[in-house]
C-alpha cells in the first residue's frame, strides 16, 4: 500500500559526508513519523533519527550534532545528513514510515521500511 525507496548510500572517508533520502509513495492518506535506522554486521538494527509530522526530531546520542534528518512532508520525503562520518557509522541504513493508507472512504494505519542503503566509511 505504501512503498518506500532510499538513496545515496555508497562509500566515503572518514569525516565525510553523506546525504540519505527516502520517498514514500503509494495511497498515503498522511504519515505520522518517518526515521531512519541501521544495522551494521553482528550488530541489532538501532534508530537513527526520526522526525514526527509536528516536525520533532529524535537522534541517537552517537549521531547527535553530526546527523540532521529533515522532512518535506508535500513530497511524502525525509532526509538524512549525515556529516562527519565515523567508520562506526558503516551501516545497512533504512528508513521507517507509519501513518494512515487510503482505500476509497476507508483509512488503515501502516508501518513500511525501505529495502536499505549501505553506508560504508572507511579509507
Amino acid at each position: 500500500q505504501v512503498q518506500l525507496v532510499e538513496s545515496g548510500g555508497g562509500l566515503v572517508q572518514p569525516g565525510g559526508s553523506l546525504r540519505l533520502s527516502c520517498a514514500a509513495s503509494g495511497r498515503i492518506f498522511s504519515i505520522n513519523a518517518m526515521g531512519w535506522y541501521r544495522q551494521a554486521p553482528g550488530k541489532q538494527r538501532e534508530l537513527v533519527a526520526a522526525v514526527t509530522s509536528g516536525d520533532s526530531t529524535n537522534y541517537a546520542d552517537s549521531v547527535k550534532g553530526r546527523f540532521t534528518i529533515s522532512r518535506d512532508s508535500a513530497k511524502n520525503t525525509v532526509y538524512l545528513q549525515m556529516n562527519s562520518l565515523k567508520p562506526e557509522d558503516t551501516a545497512v541504513y533504512s528508513c521507517n514510515a507509519d501513518g494512515l493508507w487510503k482505500s476509497g472512504s476507508w483509512k488503515y494505519p501502516f508501518n513500511s521500511w525501505g529495502q536499505g542503503t549501505q553506508v560504508t566509511v572507511s579509507s
